[in-house]
C-alpha cells in the first residue's frame, strides 16, 4: 500500500496517482465515468418524453434549457478535444435531449 493504491492494484483502481494530459484511466475509474454519464444523461428523458406526449411546455424555462444547451456544447467540444468518451458520449445525447426541451419550448409554448 506504500505506493499510494488500493490492493485491487495500480491498473484497476488509482487513489493518488495524478493523471497525465492523455492518458489512459484504470478501468474502474472510466466505469465510474460511465455510470455518472448515463445516469446524468437519462435523468433528462421523463422530462422529454412528458412534454412531447402532453405537447405543453409552458412551465418549462426557455432560460434554462438555452443556458444549459450551450453548457453542455460545450462540455461535449472539451470531451472532443480531450478523447474522453464518457464526456463525448454523455453530453452528445443530452445535447439532443436539451435541445429537443428548447425545441418543445418554442414549438408548443
Amino acid at each position: 500500500m506504500s505506493n499510494g493504491f488500493h490492493s485491487f492494484g495500480k491498473d484497476f483502481f488509482c487513489t493518488k496517482k495524478t493523471l497525465s494530459f492523455g492518458e489512459n484511466l484504470p478501468p474502474m475509474i472510466e466505469l465510474i465515468g460511465f455510470t455518472a454519464a448515463i445516469l446524468t444523461t437519462i435523468a433528462y428523458l421523463p422530462q422529454v418524453i412528458k412534454t412531447w406526449k402532453s405537447k405543453s411546455a409552458a412551465d418549462l424555462s426557455l432560460g434554462l434549457f438555452s443556458i444549459l444547451s450551450t453548457g453542455v456544447f460545450l462540455w461535449l467540444v472539451y470531451g472532443i478535444m480531450i478523447v474522453n468518451w464518457p464526456i463525448i458520449a454523455s453530453n452528445a445525447i443530452t445535447l439532443i435531449l436539451t435541445s429537443s426541451m428548447l425545441y418543445f419550448k418554442l414549438r408548443y409554448k
